[in-house]
């Protein structure tokens, strides 16, 4: 954290509604703006919040006051309307380190779990998802958590997401879950170089495994990846040839195949992403 700026900022509202990669659900909730992680890859680089606050992503979080009484109110009129289906979140990472200094997360998940929505899917790479395992077990069926885990090679982590928690740290932290009994999903979103044995270690690690790439997960058709300057990663790399549309594609067909003795669910891109 040292270096990143930190702001305190007071929303106009919290739940916001929810349209194109997300549709299917009615509410993005991002407790943060901002990420410390600052994946070199994130799709949020070239969105308005990316680009225009003058300092580099990654560099700069904004942490939302919530006056839990006012959210309180504000979820209770959402949720007595309509069917709710709420993605958390979708610009930011709610388990980033801040997170464990400030618990808006998990403030949020309290009030929520008073009146929980149809169904409540929570992004993250962070291990620190696991603080929470007791109140994410009051959600019961109505809560997946989407667990990234792009690669299974640290040097790889290392290369292209040098801020973000080791591997390591990520299948513990799914164990962890798995063994409370919380519905939990890996995302290999996007798919990065991996060793050989990846596919055999998603298959006996998860029950529910989603698999997306920098051409169809970043929501413009990997416009914006290619803007970030991914494909000049690979090739200083002399993987050049794995940027390409079909090394997901056939990652995924291989999975499929194995997942089939284990009974694992094998989903791709958007698909994997959406409310039952």
């Amino acid at each position: 954290m040292s270096g990143t700026e930190i702001r305190f900022v007071t929303p106009g509202r919290l739940l916001n509604p929810a349209g194109g990669f997300l549709e299917g659900y009615t509410h993005t909730l991002n407790p943060y703006a901002g990420c410390a992680f600052g994946c070199s890859y994130c799709y949020v680089r070239r969105m308005p919040v990316g680009l225009f606050r003058g300092r580099n992503w990654g560099e700069w979080i904004d942490v939302k006051r919530v006056n839990l009484e006012a959210f309180r109110k504000e979820w209770r009129r959402s949720r007595e309307r309509t069917v709710m289906t709420v993605f958390m979140g979708s610009a930011t990472d709610p388990y980033q380190p801040v997170e464990a200094r400030y618990g808006i997360t998990r403030a949020l998940l309290e009030a929520m779990a008073e009146m929980p929505p149809d169904f409540l899917l929570l992004q993250t790479r962070s291990p620190l998802v696991v603080r929470d395992r007791e109140l994410l077990r009051r959600f019961g069926g109505r809560l997946r958590v989407s667990l990234t885990i792009e690669t299974d090679l640290e040097s790889v982590r290392r290369r292209f997401t040098p801020k973000a928690p080791p591997v390591a740290a990520r299948w513990r932290a799914l164990r962890t879950l798995l063994d409370a009994g919380i519905d939990v999903q890996i995302a290999v979103s996007p798919l990065l170089p991996h060793s050989e044995s990846f596919a055999v270690e998603l298959v006996r690690a998860a029950p529910r495994i989603v698999v997306d790439d920098f051409f169809h997960g970043d929501g413009a058709c990997g416009k914006r990846t290619e803007a970030l300057g991914i494909r000049a990663m690979y090739e200083q790399a002399g993987e050049g040839e794995l940027y390409h549309p079909e090394t997901a594609r056939r990652f995924f067909r291989e999975l499929r195949l194995r997942a089939e003795p284990h009974g694992s669910t094998v989903l791709w891109s958007r698909e994997g992403f959406l409310p039952p």
